[in-house]
């Protein structure tokens, strides 16, 4: 009976040992984010067979199970964070939706951007933070709690600043370049960004209380899931819009990298106006500059079918920000904070 005991005890030990590996390459896959983005969005402009089997009408349910890999990550309590850093809170938040909007604003007038273009250029700079956001944060070594805090509350908030954005600017801009009236349907954007965002994140919130066992589970599989979401979202639109991109997509490209250049820049510049300190500027400077490219390119493929190429901005901006987050995470570990070893054990253990 000993030795039957023994050989249990030692099978289960290997068993657990296996899915501890299985999840330890699940959390280096979800952080090699970046390299799949990339390598997908090459792939599908040099062969978009490889990515034209995603359908568009998945992207929803690809967004998701983005939001719902966020919510099983967040407790209740997770929300009195709020109250114990609200000043960086509060300036992060402020900034996301002042710089960004005004910045897609700006750029889409000093290119001159079609108004297809124009449409997507604004709605990617009026959405939320991206979850990509926080995988840069912790690669970065900066502060990934403030991270998650800012795109959870960015993410709740998106669901009345970008449907109220969204509408302002594209009606003004389409009225003021081209002399034309372009409509938005401001409600219909505010219902599918509560379905696509609250609903799923709210979902997450309650299995991660009524099921901790469960989730704790799947929690180490759950970001590679969100980043393959990405990488279908991003691949199925590139290989879509290919030959449009690849004739005239360069003005676009342009603002778009502008858009996350200066949108990374002027979040840390503002922060350290408002006297944060420099992990707090550095993570803000991450959320101000990388947005929820996917669920912008929902909303264009939703809202505003007349305009079929107002979701290729969603998806350039999907590899751009990738990119300039990839760029800003080398600087961070190449000049660290001098107090962050210590505090980035504490926001993981946390």
């Amino acid at each position: 009976m000993a030795g039957l005991s023994n050989k249990l005890g030692n099978h289960a030990s290997k068993v657990g040992d296996f899915m501890n590996k299985i999840e330890k390459l699940g959390i280096a896959f979800a952080n090699a984010f970046p390299v799949w983005v990339l390598a997908g969005a090459g792939l599908a402009l040099w062969e978009p067979a490889t990515a034209n089997w995603f359908k568009p009408t998945w992207i929803p349910l690809f967004l998701s199970i983005i939001m719902l890999s966020m919510g099983l990550t967040l407790e209740a309590g997770d929300f009195l964070r709020i109250l114990k850093i609200p000043v960086s809170v509060l300036v992060g938040l402020s900034l996301h939706y002042l710089i960004m909007p005004l910045l897609g604003y700006a750029l889409s007038k000093a290119f001159h951007l079609p108004v297809d273009y124009m449409i997507g250029m604004v709605l990617v700079s009026s959405v939320p933070a991206g979850t990509a956001s926080n995988v840069v944060c912790y690669i970065a070594r900066i502060n990934l709690a403030l991270s998650v805090t800012l795109t959870t509350c960015s993410t709740l908030l998106g669901v009345i600043m970008t449907p109220l954005l969204a509408t302002w600017m594209i009606e003004s801009l389409a009225q003021n370049m081209i002399g034309i009236s372009v409509k938005v349907d401001t409600l219909g954007i505010f219902i599918e960004t509560f379905q696509i965002v609250i609903l799923p994140v709210a979902a997450g919130i309650l299995l991660n209380h009524y099921v901790p066992g469960l989730v704790r589970k799947v929690a180490a599989y759950t970001p590679f899931l969100a980043v393959l979401s990405i990488v279908f979202i991003v691949d199925s639109i590139l290989a879509a819009k290919r030959q449009a991109i690849l004739n005239g997509g360069s003005q676009l490209i342009l603002a778009i990298a502008a858009l996350h250049a200066l949108g990374f820049f002027l979040g840390y510049l503002f922060s350290k106006l408002f006297a944060l300190g420099e992990r707090d500027a550095r993570t803000i400077s991450v959320e101000v500059g990388m947005q929820n490219s996917g669920l912008a390119t929902e909303l264009a493929r939703h809202n505003f079918p007349a305009f079929g190429l107002a979701t290729v901005p969603g998806a350039i901006s999907a590899l751009t920000h990738c990119i300039v987050g990839c760029v800003v995470a080398g600087l961070c570990r190449l000049f660290p904070h001098t107090s962050e070893p210590i505090e980035l054990q504490e926001q993981v253990e946390s």
